[in-house]
């Protein structure tokens, strides 16, 4: 029986020394090395170097026993590392220091894997382009694209970043911030940092101030220039993983359709029915099967193992193994296929409701686009300004495959203003959550005129499901839904610099609104 060993670090990057752990299957040789760096380790703080050790051989056994040496770093600012924790801003320095560390280590053989969870993820794809000893990868449920993980068409999304990056941002020497998720309703939104951190914060500011994908900020190392591509050209064999419900699922699959075709033929992606932790915990449905651990187990080592020409790869290269909700489970063929469409109206003549900006319209479950995964969708008509339509009852088991699109007909008194939308699927059990999307006026009409009726579109997220035989999908349409996202004032210009709101009537024209699902020519369930 093996003898696993491990001892504790802290390796130099000039400016600060980050705590880190080792382990190696044998007290000699050499191991293809994994390398994971995390920053949500402050529960270590003040555990003694010994006890983490020792830990951490418990926490790692499945990676030893399959033979791999494991490096464990707490990322700059949390943990038992030193520095300071600004997210994003020194993971490229630090990863690549950690990598050459470990070149320079006994039990190194020559490869290093990558293996990533969410922010333990975006800490490997910042040190694109990959070295030539990075000879595959785990890189699951995040978004290598800044822009993506702070906003939906220019909506900056206060139930993901907006919310995390606080509770980050200098989590040692400023643990307490003058803040409340209200913090951000405030006008103006620039004044922020100054407000909650009491100081300028250049990246995050220019977060705030480039709500438009196109602006330059997003070409910098602030905007995250050095991830965005990461995995586009890589050529190594890399496993994309993420789920129907997790926040970064919309750009995982732009992740992976954008891989060329030199690295896609090496590589695979698995879409399970769940959210960002990867698992059925906590869920409100709890699918057949649908358990990615327990549906194919230790499927991230058996990946590096297929790599190293020890078994064959779990998952089907150059191909999408995905599960479909409510209906028969897992699929390697048909992801995204969708040769036909159907539509439906949401209705009679129009409905108009008043949306004030101090009083937002609030929803359950982030779904894929923020924290909170899918929940069961409150019953409708609890808030005037929540429209709420729904398809014919469907006389068959329909497979839906892809991205579902809303086209609203919309008018409104003010220049500019916001439309939310959220689909659900209607069981026995309630309105189950599958996808939101938000967007306003003028990223249709730029010159809009009050009174005057426009067209909007909304383009939800790719999504597999089955709606069975006697079910329904509801549509809930209204002009905000904090704190997912920040209200709109029904002003047009730059949101961050605006100091005041007004409320808006605003009408959705149904007869002359659709709702499009992607489908199989044939569907199947």
């Amino acid at each position: 029986m093996s003898t696993y060993h491990s001892y504790c670090k802290y390796v130099d990057v000039g400016d600060a020394e980050l705590f880190t752990t080792v382990a190696t299957p044998d007290k000699e040789g050499k191991f293809p090395t994994v390398i994971m760096r995390s920053p949500y380790v402050d529960f270590l703080r003040d555990t003694p170097d010994e006890d983490i050790a020792e830990r951490f051989k418990s926490d790692n056994e499945k990676w030893l026993r399959y033979g791999y040496a494991v490096v464990f770093q707490h990322c700059r600012g949390k943990g038992k590392s030193g520095g300071d924790c600004i997210p994003y801003l020194n993971e490229r320095r630090d990863g690549l220091a950690l990598q050459q560390w470990v070149r320079e280590q006994s039990f190194y053989n020559g490869e290093i894997y990558l293996v990533g969870y969410s922010y333990t993820t975006s800490v490997h794809l910042v040190t694109a382009p990959f070295a030539d000893d990075i000879k595959g990868a785990v890189l699951q449920v995040q978004d290598s694209d800044r822009y993506n993980c702070n906003y939906r068409n220019g909506f900056f999304k206060v139930g993901l970043h907006g919310i995390w990056y606080v509770g980050m941002y200098k989590a040692k020497t400023m643990p307490e911030k003058n803040y409340t998720v209200d913090s951000y309703r405030m006008l103006p939104l620039s004044d922020f940092s100054k407000t909650v951190f009491g100081e300028d914060v250049p990246d995050f500011d220019g977060v705030l101030a480039n709500p438009d994908k196109n602006s330059p900020f997003w070409n910098t190392h602030l905007g995250g220039v050095e991830s965005r591509d990461a995995v586009k050209s890589a050529n190594i064999p890399i496993l994309l993983v993420t789920g129907h419900c997790d926040i970064f699922f919309g750009g995982v699959v732009d992740m992976w359709r954008n891989m060329d075709n030199a690295t896609k033929e090496k590589s695979a992606f698995l879409i399970h029915p769940y959210g960002h932790s990867c698992s059925p915990d906590g869920q409100i449905v709890q699918f057949d099967g649908g358990d990615p651990w327990k549906a194919f187990p230790d499927y991230d080592v058996k990946w590096l193992d297929s790599i190293r020409g020890v078994c064959d790869a779990p998952f089907e290269k150059n191909t999408v193994t995905y599960y479909n909700a409510f209906g028969d489970g897992w699929h390697t063929k048909g992801f995204d296929k969708s040769e036909k469409r159907i539509s439906f109206t949401l209705g009679d003549g129009e409905s108009t409701y008043i949306y004030d900006p101090k009083d937002p319209a609030t929803f359950k479950g982030g779904l894929s686009c923020n924290f909170g995964d899918t929940a069961w969708q409150d019953p409708p008509g609890l808030r005037e300004d929540i429209l709420t339509y729904y398809t014919p009852i469907f006389d068959e088991d329909t497979f839906i495959n892809g991205r579902m699109r809303m086209k609203l007909t919309v008018r409104s008194d003010c220049e500019d203003t916001c439309f939310y939308a959220r689909i659900s699927l209607e069981k026995t059990d309630g309105s189950y959550g599958l996808r939101d999307d938000i967007t306003q006026i003028s990223n249709h009409v730029p010159d809009y005129v009050p009174g005057d009726t426009a067209e909007v579109e909304l383009t939800f997220d790719e999504h597999m499901f089955t709606v069975k035989k006697g079910e329904r999908l509801r549509i809930d349409v209204s002009s905000s839904a904090f704190p997912l996202y920040v209200p709109h004032t029904n002003y047009r210009g730059l949101y961050s610099a605006q100091t005041e709101s007004r409320i808006a009537r605003n009408t959705v024209v149904a007869e002359k609104s659709e709702l499009i699902l992607p489908m199989p020519s044939e569907s199947r369930t």
